[in-house]
């Protein structure tokens, strides 16, 4: 009869535990907060800025002086299909790799659950610039003072990556500069959809991390080859900021941003 008794006890035991943890995995009613964490790298490397030389494919060897870019319009896809799209008025950030606080992008108010992937747009998007000047809210003067707009006319910056190049047939460092953004008739805007290594289980007492690796030697070595040299002319080095290599690079953002892995914690 002891052992019968010692049996049950341990049963019960077992079932609250698992009934506890069960519990705890279980979505919750009510908001909480996410993380997003932009690393940027260079291929497998952590990026280090002005004197780290990353080579290309192309045989050109880059030292990146800077790397910002603007991340926009961010949506998080539940396990069950649901999508929570986050306000769009306080959807609009700049990541830049000489200030560590700007990497990471903290959401509030986004409501429980197992969320499956992420996606954000590079840039700002059409339909936000037509509200004009004054429809941007406190963004302007952000980009501005980030350097992140042109001028209002011509719109803003999306991506700014710039630096010192050598190749060989350019022996000394030379300057480049690739600047994507609104060109003519093309915008360049683009939209990047990563599903997560695991759920980012967002509760009133969890705040998941998503950490995204964002590889900048894909911005001109990515599925579409660019060749700074080959755009090195008039003695200003390698200035792209239009024509058709703008939209060459906008689709090789699409292979820069990869989840490396989620905290939830």
């Amino acid at each position: 009869m002891k052992t019968t008794k010692t049996l049950f006890a341990a049963m019960a035991t077992a079932l609250l535990l698992i009934s506890c943890n069960s519990d705890d995995n279980a979505p919750t009613t009510g908001t909480g907060s996410l993380n997003i964490e932009f690393d940027n790298v260079y291929q497998s490397n952590n990026l280090i800025l002005n004197t780290q030389p990353n080579t290309t494919s192309q045989n050109e060897v880059l030292k990146i002086g800077q790397l910002k870019y603007i991340v926009s319009n961010i949506k998080l896809t539940k396990a069950d299909g649901s999508i929570f799209t986050y306000p769009k008025s306080q959807s609009y950030f700049i990541v830049d790799e000489t200030d560590e606080a700007s990497t990471t992008l903290q959401l509030q108010n986004i409501p429980s659950g197992d969320y499956v992937s992420v996606s954000f747009g590079i840039g700002v998007d059409q339909q936000q610039w037509e509200l004009g000047a004054d429809g941007q809210g406190n963004f302007l003067a952000l980009a501005q003072s980030e350097d992140m707009l042109w001028s209002w006319s011509a719109g803003y910056k999306f991506l700014a990556f710039e630096g010192t190049f050598t190749s060989p047939t350019v022996a000394s460092e030379t300057a480049f500069m690739v600047h994507t953004g609104k060109t003519g008739t093309d915008y360049n805007y683009t939209t990047i959809t990563l599903p997560l290594t695991n759920s980012a289980l967002v509760r009133t007492d969890i705040t998941p991390q998503i950490h995204i690796f964002a590889d900048a030697s894909k911005i001109i070595d990515g599925q579409n080859k660019i060749v700074l040299s080959d755009n090195n002319s008039g003695g200003m080095g390698a200035m792209i900021m239009g024509g058709e290599n703008l939209a060459l690079i906008t689709a090789n953002l699409s292979q820069m941003f990869t989840v490396n892995h989620v905290h939830n914690e």
